[in-house]
């Protein structure tokens, strides 16, 4: 197999960012050009067959370029804030559902320096048994089926050669790259998304601290009833190299086609998952990707790829719980009060408490309405523009507002959550299960009565 040249220069890879800009903007002027001859109905058709073309030809360039770019390309995949028009949007969704599992992989004799490197022995040494077969690729790394003498089965997570160059590249050209975006997701705040992106890449190239959160994960849920962290090797487990346990299971697609019932149950599943980690241990993935979960055989949901990591800071969890009781209960003037002292609002004598209850309920009522809601494409459209684009009825008041950066985090995670389950078509009662964590209640269903034994004996073992 040839190696897929990774492009590290500044100049080359803002070449190709740049051919991509000019290209999108030529084809739009044209389209702009040729609607002084159209009808109103032709002018919005040539417009929906530039937008999906737009949409297609920028995520699946920025796919092929790995590092920062492809990872904004698979966010750009699987969330579905509006790219398309509505009539496009599963067979866009069905194009572009490859691009999260199918990176472009780079040779087993490349990859194999880099591990040899890392754990300072020949394979054949350290594994009994090592497929050179990627079963998955990603943003800046591959994975590898391997077996170690003790007969352990074990997936191992290689960094591609000369990514970290590509990651900084990325960086240098952040900007342009962040502008391509824009053209196509409104609803995405380039320069909110640009200081994430930032602060979090390092911590991404740096595998061993994967295996630190992984391990801090898998031991909150070991013996868990439905959740699943694969344990890590520490041992064999460095910079660019990390191996933990290895799962099977359904991916995101096969998952999509089976029954309501299991794509329900999934779905909580997830949520709490996510959710749960956040509002009850401080600690969560930032990554709600399709590709870093598995449905198990035994009906357990595996997750994976913890380089997308946050440790909340001591008192930043119990206040974003005590704004959503505010927000739940409808109590605008503590709400004010909440924000403004924590510094979200510039200038808090410009909020009505009645507006910022309605703002609150915009971006949270799926979890927030006590109600079963079936979650869809439209409902995370709708919740992604009430939260930062210019077409928000909250708008003007935003722009009076800021997110400090810890929080910031948090929000990507529970939007990009929202957009996983609505794909799914997910069904629950999401605010029943959220009130567990935000008023200390008893469980609703039968996942959380079974989450509530697994806690109950934690605490008392």
């Amino acid at each position: 197999m040839a190696r897929d040249k990774i492009p590290t220069s500044r100049i080359r890879r803002t070449a190709k960012i740049g051919t991509l800009a000019a290209g999108q903007t030529a084809r739009q002027l044209g389209t702009r050009t040729a609607n002084v001859a159209r009808t109103d109905e032709g002018r919005a058709k040539a417009l929906e067959r530039r937008q999906v073309e737009a949409a297609e030809q920028i995520v699946a360039a920025l796919g092929t370029m790995k590092g920062a770019a492809m990872k904004i390309g698979q966010v750009l995949s699987f969330l579905d804030v509006g790219l398309v028009p509505e009539e496009y949007r599963e067979d866009f969704q069905r194009k572009l559902a490859a691009l999260r599992d199918a990176a472009p992989k780079v040779r087993f004799q490349d990859m194999r320096k880099v591990i040899e490197s890392e754990l300072d022995g020949p394979v054949e040494e350290i594994f009994e048994e090592f497929n050179e077969d990627p079963i998955a690729a990603a943003s800046i790394g591959q994975v590898y089926r391997a077996r170690l003498h003790s007969g352990r089965d074990v997936a191992v997570k290689v960094q591609y050669p000369g990514v970290a160059e590509a990651v900084r590249a990325d960086m240098a050209n952040l900007g342009l790259i962040l502008h391509l975006v824009k053209r196509i997701a409104p609803g995405l705040d380039p320069k909110a998304i640009g200081g994430e992106i930032r602060a979090r890449i390092d911590e991404e190239l740096d595998y061993e601290l994967e295996a630190v959160n992984q391990r801090a994960l898998a031991r909150i849920f070991r013996g868990h009833p439905f959740i699943a962290v694969p344990d890590v090797v520490p041992r064999l487990s460095r910079e660019r190299v990390l191996v933990s346990d290895f799962v099977e299971g359904l991916g995101f697609e096969r998952v999509r086609e089976r029954d309501r019932a299991t794509r329900d149950r999934v779905g909580e599943i997830v949520f709490r998952f996510f959710f749960g980690c956040l509002y009850r241990h401080g600690q969560f993935s930032g990554d709600p990707h399709p590709g870093n979960f598995l449905l198990m055989d035994d009906g357990r949901v595996a997750f994976l790829d913890f380089g997308l990591f946050k440790r909340m800071p001591p008192g930043t969890v119990e206040l974003e719980l005590e704004c959503q009781r505010a927000g739940v209960e409808g109590d605008g003037e503590r709400l004010r009060d909440l924000l403004a002292g924590a510094g979200f609002l510039r200038a808090p004598e410009r909020f009505a408490p009645e507006g910022l209850i309605e703002q609150f309920r915009g971006s949270t009522w799926w979890y927030t309405t006590d109600e079963e809601i079936e979650l869809t494409p439209d409902i995370a459209t709708r919740v992604a523009i009430d939260i930062s684009d210019p077409r928000s009825h909250y708008f003007a008041q935003m722009r009076h507002e800021t997110l400090p950066p810890d929080h910031l985090f948090g929000r990507r995670m529970e939007l990009l959550t929202l957009a996983v389950l609505s794909q799914l078509h997910a069904r629950a009662n999401w605010h029943a299960i959220s009130r567990e964590w935000m008023y200390d209640e008893p469980p609703r269903s039968e996942l959380g009565e079974a989450e509530a034994r697994f806690y109950a004996r934690a605490v008392a073992g």
